[in-house]
């Protein structure tokens, strides 16, 4: 029988990944978005589905809204039956990137009344966290532009400094405020939040309650995405992760499904710098967009491949990492973090499942439960919630 060492079970205990509500509507690439039969129709079947991921996992704990998409006419109601199914809701998601309005920019924008609007969504955000329970407003701007002149680059960042501004003296003594950046897309110059040094620069700016999200699809090829999340850790200004794969762009594929190891290497930064603990405020959050995969199976196995990363982290041993550091031992320090890396994790994580009282494989047990197969008999009729509800 596998014995689950200690630390490696706190660690797995502390380790919850937040899945978001978009990931079970309907969602594809800029030429098609493909259907699938029992899709949620609304944010409360979402948060069913979103359930059911929690249920076999027991790592998920937590929904993403995003506002619109999950607008509801109560709240309270909406938080009430999220607990009803053992799970609550989470980090508010603002969506200032599809309104014709926006096309020059949202809170960038030249145009103040354009402005005024984004800026009075991102605040509608918060009085929905009012009304949830959360604590955290994730902000991602499209912002940005296609071509040398067409803005004020100055300009624009003076114009995103002012609308953080009034969004953070809204937040409440225990909300945050968590900055998202992207490299590129939908604007392909500039982007107003390109990087991590801008984000970084803003947070620091508006003051503690401002952090960063690390997407880890939002990089340039090559990038040492762990250098960063090891740099925001010391700094204290890792708000949050949005975790998904990338073969070449932003490609929203399952966490760990095209470079295991790079999602090793920054969970061994995490768990150096203290974020994979019980008092940690890190949020580790899904943002993957399931085209041709099911969707709360997808889910699964994301949640999944996390568990199994963080697994390997811990099982790094330190004291010979930092022996062999100490002595300039480059090989033997990095056949530490090998051996730890080619371990097999899963009848670990099998037998920690078993001691927690879940089905040591919860792919299979979802599969068996009849889930799938009553959602598409119940989810009749309706208009199926994707891109834009």
């Amino acid at each position: 029988m596998t014995t689950v060492p200690e630390h490696v079970a706190a660690g797995l205990r502390a380790m919850e990944v937040e899945v978001p509500s978009w990931a079970y509507g309907n969602s594809g690439t800029r030429f098609k978005v493909f259907a699938q039969a029992g899709v949620p129709r609304d944010p409360y079947e979402k948060v069913a589905d979103a359930a059911q991921v929690h249920r076999f996992t027991g790592a998920a704990p937590s929904v993403s809204l995003h506002i619109p998409w999950d607008r509801v006419e109560d709240y309270g109601k909406l938080t009430q039956h999220a607990e009803d199914l053992g799970v609550r809701l989470g980090v508010i998601n603002a969506n200032v990137f599809q309104d014709d309005d926006y096309m020059l920019g949202s809170v960038t924008h030249p145009d103040p009344r354009v402005r005024r609007k984004a800026t009075d969504h991102l605040l509608e955000c918060v009085d929905v966290m009012d009304a949830t329970g959360s604590t955290d407003l994730k902000l991602w701007f499209s912002d940005g532009t296609n071509y040398p002149g067409q803005d004020d680059i100055r300009a624009r960042q003076d114009r995103l400094a002012e609308a953080l501004r009034e969004v953070y003296d809204r937040l409440g003594d225990d909300q945050r405020m968590l900055l998202e950046y992207k490299l590129f897309e939908p604007a392909f110059y500039t982007m107003d939040v390109p990087d991590w040094g801008t984000a970084f620069a803003h947070c620091i700016a508006l003051g503690e309650k401002a952090e960063v999200v690390v997407d880890t699809g939002h990089h340039a090829p090559g990038t040492n995405i762990e250098f960063i999340v090891a740099t925001l850790l010391r700094a204290g200004r890792l708000g949050a992760f949005d975790f998904n794969s990338r073969f070449y762009a932003d490609d929203d594929l399952m966490v760990g499904s095209a470079d295991p190891f790079q999602l090793f290497r920054i969970l061994h930064e995490c768990v150096v710098g203290g974020a994979v603990t019980a008092e940690s405020t890190v949020r580790f959050m899904l943002d993957q967009c399931h085209n041709i995969e099911p969707k709360i199976p997808g889910q699964i196995r994301s949640v999944m491949n996390v568990q199994e990363s963080t697994a390997k982290a811990l099982l790094v041993d330190h004291d010979a990492l930092a022996a062999a550091q100490s002595a300039g031992d480059v090989l033997g320090a990095n056949a530490v973090l090998m051996d730890a890396f080619d371990t097999d994790v899963r009848p670990l994580l099998a037998a920690f499942r078993e001691e927690q009282g879940l089905d040591p494989d919860p792919m299979a047990a979802y599969a068996a439960s009849g889930y799938a197969d009553a959602i598409v008999a119940d989810r009749v009729g309706g208009t199926q919630a994707g891109w834009g509800a």
